[in-house]
């Protein structure tokens, strides 16, 4: 049986909404190279290396409204970064899948980076280091 995962003081997730957790599984993992950690209930907590991701849907707590009233929503511009050896090979099989992109490739001396959405429009950024 597999230890469940439990988050140890000091340890940093990020947590997106979701409007369709099974659909946001699904991208992630067969888009991202993320493989599912554990699900339960209306969370899920995947993982691409170091990051771990808590994908919480509309019925969790996580998302339910503020106690002024204000409702929780995906999207935004935070987002995570996920860093690749070759940007255009990255972006291939998504603009195949129809992903939608928010920008072209930006260049700087920094790299180059460009911002996709996930199914609920919560951005990921897919960054390439300046080559040495």
């Amino acid at each position: 049986m597999t230890k469940p995962f439990v988050p140890e003081p000091g340890d940093a997730i990020v947590r997106y909404l979701v409007a369709d957790l099974d659909r946001a599984i699904a991208f992630y993992t067969r888009s991202l190279d993320f493989h599912v950690v554990v699900q339960a209930g209306p969370v899920a907590t995947i993982a691409r290396g170091a990051l771990h991701l808590l994908l919480s849907g509309t019925a969790s707590s996580g998302a339910r409204a503020m106690s002024g009233g204000a409702q929780q929503s995906p999207g935004g511009w935070n987002r995570i970064v996920l860093y690749v050896d070759d940007l255009d090979a990255a972006i291939a099989p998504l603009e195949k899948a129809s992903v939608h992109f928010r920008n072209a490739v930006e260049s700087g001396p920094g790299g180059r980076q460009i911002l996709l959405d996930d199914p609920d429009g919560n951005p990921i950024e897919l960054h390439e280091a300046p080559k040495r």
